[in-house]
């Protein structure tokens, strides 16, 4: 199946508070707020969700294609994720232009505040599916520019390409009508928790409107696991217990990428839940959406560790 992943690329730059931001917000002042936290660390790392989600995909076998826009400055990054096994022949680079920048500081309850810079990203809406060599099996339109975002959605219906829709860190900057006709058109729906009712705010589009469209809706809960909506119920995905927590960041993106190996393989629902658990834990241990790495046949005895896959790992 040809997989295409639409959304940021970027660097990430990942900081760290020693306590707690809710400890320095004052409710009854939020509308003057004025805060600096000093951090303890700061490192830079290869980032963005089109990237991230390709990286997680890739340490899981498959190979799928990115689709994006680039500074001059990402040519070390792309040589990098195709040795990975990425398809990086439709990510354009766009000259005298830097890569997107993503600034995030984590506080000591993995709390995160952060910033994006567009960049390079500010040119997706140049890019399109009838530029590729080979019709798309499945597109995910990722955070990214907000144009581009609701051209793909559109050229997607219009091509009758299957899309899942994950708007996430651009719910803000999306109008409520472009939500609702991404959702709309889409096979499915990514969100956590909080953009889930933030796109309920805006749309006024509930649970049950929303699988009217959509084949299914995921809403990932943080260390309460996720959970899996469809026309015949939900099903709950617990966590796998990580050996260590370094970083948040990408988190959600490997929970998607474990999701869509299973997906594509044709495995129920709960399979896929429980791959992108255990894929969103590895890099939960990692400092950094980059920096885990492990096998399938790792990866599988692991898994088997909390989970009775009957046999589905072997057969991927």
């Amino acid at each position: 199946m040809k997989i295409v992943l639409t959304g940021s690329i970027a660097f990430d730059y990942l900081m760290t508070f020693p306590g707690k931001f809710q400890d320095h917000i004052l409710v009854e002042k939020l509308e003057c707020i004025s805060l600096s936290f000093l951090v303890d660390t700061l490192v830079r790392r290869p980032g963005g969700n089109a990237a991230n989600i390709a990286y997680n995909l890739a340490l899981l076998g498959e190979h799928p294609t990115v689709m994006a826009t680039v500074g001059e400055d990402f040519e070390v990054q792309r040589l990098w994720l195709e040795e990975q096994g990425v398809d990086t022949s439709a990510i354009r680079t766009i000259p005298d232009v830097a890569t997107a920048s993503f600034f995030v500081n984590t506080d000591q309850c993995n709390a995160q505040i952060a910033s994006f810079f567009t960049g390079a990203m500010a040119y997706a809406s140049e890019l399109s599916f009838s530029q590729l060599t080979e019709k798309p099996d499945l597109v995910v339109i990722s955070p990214n520019d907000p144009e581009a975002m609701a051209n793909y959605a559109q050229e997607c219906r219009q091509l009758g390409i299957p899309y899942i829709y994950d708007p996430s860190q651009q719910i803000v900057r999306l109008t409520g009508s472009d939500i609702q006709a991404g959702i709309e058109g889409a096979m499915a729906l990514f969100a956590n928790e909080y953009e889930f009712s933030l796109i309920v705010d805006k749309t006024e589009l509930d649970l049950p409107a929303m699988l009217e469209s959509c084949e299914f809706v995921i809403v990932t809960q943080g260390e309460h696991g996720a959970r899996i909506y469809n026309a015949d119920g939900e099903v709950s995905i617990p966590i796998v217990p990580p050996k260590a927590i370094l970083d948040p960041t990408g988190v959600g993106d490997a929970f998607r990428s474990g999701f869509l190996k299973g997906y594509v393989h044709g495995l129920s629902f709960e399979r896929c839940g429980q791959i992108g658990a255990l894929a969103a834990t590895y890099c939960l241990e990692s400092d950094g959406p980059q920096s885990h790495s492990y096998d399938l046949k790792e990866f599988t005895a692991r898994f088997r560790q909390y989970f009775d896959d009957q046999g589905d790992l072997d057969r991927v």
